[in-house]
C-alpha cells in the first residue's frame, strides 16, 4: 500500500506559478503511476496529469496543456505538479493518486487505487 500526502495549495492570485507536492510512504513508491486530479465545486473529479513509474511521457489534460508541468523524484517518493500561469477557473481540490502500473499510462479516475486527502487552490483574479 502507499500513503498519499498533499501540499503547496493555498490563496494565489492569477499569473501565479506554485508547485503542488505530494509525498508518498511506503517502499513501493516507485512501483506506481501516479496522477494529479482536481475537482471543482459542483464538478466531476477530473485527471490534471499523470506520469508513469519510469518518469516517461506523461499525459495532461487539454486545459493545463503548455502551463502545468508534473515530475517525480522516486528517491525522495515525491510527486510534484508545477503550475504556471494560474487562471481562476484552476480554482480546485487538487488530489494526488497513485495506480498500479499496466500496459499504457491510465487517467481514469477509477483506474486509480489510492488517494491523498486533497489540497484546496484558489485562485483570485
Amino acid at each position: 500500500q502507499v500513503q498519499l500526502v498533499e501540499s503547496g495549495g493555498g490563496l494565489v492570485q492569477a499569473g501565479c506559478s506554485p508547485r503542488l507536492s505530494c509525498a508518498a510512504s511506503g517502499r513501493t513508491f516507485i512501483s506506481y503511476d501516479m496522477g494529479w486530479f482536481r475537482q471543482a465545486p459542483g464538478k466531476e473529479r477530473d485527471v490534471v496529469a499523470a506520469i508513469s513509474w519510469s518518469g516517461g511521457k506523461p499525459y495532461y489534460s487539454d486545459s493545463v496543456k503548455g502551463r502545468f508541468t508534473i515530475s517525480r523524484d522516486n528517491a525522495k517518493n515525491n510527486v510534484y505538479l508545477q503550475m504556471n500561469s494560474l487562471k481562476p477557473e484552476d480554482t480546485a481540490v487538487y488530489y494526488c493518486a497513485a495506480d498500479l502500473p499496466s500496459s499504457r499510462l491510465r487517467v481514469g479516475e477509477r483506474d486509480y487505487d489510492y488517494w491523498g486527502q486533497g489540497t484546496q487552490v484558489t485562485v483570485s483574479s
